[in-house]
């Protein structure tokens, strides 16, 4: 009985071990390891010079993989001369003047706080210079600018947490494909091809993976999978879920049209380990091609 105990006792820590990745600076010995796992050329090439803004502010929950996906985003521009990229928290960034200087914008981790869910209204409550009025006006005049720039032919990368950004919006979220809901504990998953053919999946191989995440589930936009899935998770093998939940497919990687532009929805990865994985590297640098147009490929939903 001890003995079983005991061997109870080691899977159990076994799993926790599994589920909380050790957390790491991001230090410039990182970012030249990554430096050496990116790909040392793009899948296709760039049609002109293209300029990517990578927004990584956040006033909810605080990923730590933050800065090291900004970093990402950047190196795999910078090696493979796909792309410049700039990273900024200023959130006067969605003036419409100055998203027209971008290509693409990459959001990152930009998780709001609850239950409201703005991090845009967020942001400029602590701009003194404005009243609580223009404040709400202000910040729903920089949402429809970002939604305005995606509709007229910008692109558009959301990263893990940034789904949560403008979380109760639906134009939001009928942008990118879906709203956050929740999700059971990081744990090993198992992300799954939804089209082993489909040209942004190519850096797989043909393979499923495995690796510690969060599991997002999403809700609103996302019941209606206006959007082509590329990765997926069997939530019937996840553990420790809260409630039971309806159908075992749940896409967790999408791209979409929206209106001229093109939208990047990538759910992995809370953890930088993730990003240690060349495979991942390219398949980021491939879906944010896809956002500024060069990599072409069916956007089609096709379910």
């Amino acid at each position: 009985m001890k003995i079983r105990v005991i061997f109870l006792v080691l899977i159990a820590i076994s799993h926790i071990a599994v589920a909380q990745q050790k957390e790491f600076e991001c230090t410039e010995d990182w970012i030249q390891k990554i430096v050496g796992l990116a790909p040392e050329h793009s899948e296709v090439q760039p049609q002109k010079a293209r300029k990517v803004l990578v927004f990584d502010l956040f006033t909810g929950f605080d990923h730590w993989v933050t800065p090291h996906t900004s970093q990402v985003v950047k190196v795999l521009g910078d090696k493979s001369g796909a792309y410049t990229a700039e990273i900024t928290q200023d959130i006067y960034c969605f003036e419409s003047g100055n998203l027209k200087k971008y290509d693409v914008v990459v959001l990152n981790n930009t998780c709001s706080v609850g239950p409201r869910r703005d991090l845009i209204l967020d942001a400029l409550e602590k701009d003194e210079n404005l009243s609580k009025e223009q404040q709400k006006k202000k910040a729903a005049e920089l949402e429809k600018n970002l939604i305005d720039y995606v509709k007229k032919g910008g692109g558009l990368v959301v990263v893990h947490g940034a789904i949560v950004m403008q979380n109760n919006s639906m134009p939001f979220s009928e942008m990118v494909g879906g709203s956050f809901d929740y999700h059971p504990p990081q744990q090993e998953v198992t992300l799954e091809l939804a089209d082993i053919d489909h040209p942004l999946l190519k850096a797989f191989q043909g393979e499923a993976f495995v690796h510690v995440d969060e599991p997002y589930l999403f809700n609103k936009a996302y019941e209606e999978k206006k959007f082509r899935p590329l990765l997926y998770m069997d939530t019937d093998k996840l553990t420790n879920k809260p409630k039971p939940i309806e159908g075992n497919i749940r896409y967790v990687s999408w791209i979409k049209p929206h209106g001229k532009g093109r939208v990047f929805y990538v759910s992995p990865s809370h953890n930088a380990q993730s990003f240690e994985n060349p495979r991942m590297l390219k398949f980021f640098l491939d879906g944010i091609q896809y956002a500024t147009g060069d990599f072409k490929c069916d956007d089609t939903p096709n379910l």
